[in-house]
């Protein structure tokens, strides 16, 4: 899979009223223009990685019980995984989710965008399970 795809990935996007820019080799910058939330997409290869920012804390903060809940099977947030960015005492938590691309047909843009609005809704819940105890 080529570079020329990611300029299909925008166009598609953009049709579906998404405000795209790109930012650099395999990367766009996606915001949802009702939410006003924004996913980080990068093609490498045949897979696209969308990520989400879905907190940014202290590293104090990510008790047991907080990483219990992100790690519980049963936590509601079934399509997307998180992950920890460690930098200097902060941690920015995000939500991440990916999908391979076939030949960028059809079947690939509905994986695209239905990996987009997975992430969008778990990025809502994990911001309301994590709420009471990253306050």
């Amino acid at each position: 899979m080529s570079q020329n795809v990611l300029p299909q990935i925008h166009e598609l996007l953009a049709s579906k009223g998404y405000a795209v820019t790109e930012t650099g080799p395999g990367a766009l910058q996606i915001q949802d223009t009702d939410s006003g939330l924004s996913i980080v997409a990068v093609l490498e290869g045949e897979i696209v990685f969308f990520s989400m920012v879905c907190a940014s804390v202290l590293g104090a903060a990510l008790t047991p019980s907080v990483l219990h809940k992100m790690l519980d099977a049963n936590n509601g947030i079934s399509t997307s995984h998180f992950q920890l960015f460690a930098h200097g005492d902060s941690t920015t938590i995000s939500l991440n989710n990916f999908c391979k691309l076939q030949e960028m047909g059809p079947d690939d843009e509905d994986d695209i965008l239905s990996c987009i609005s997975f992430l969008l809704a778990d990025v809502l819940h994990a911001r309301d399970l994590l709420a009471s105890d990253l306050a």
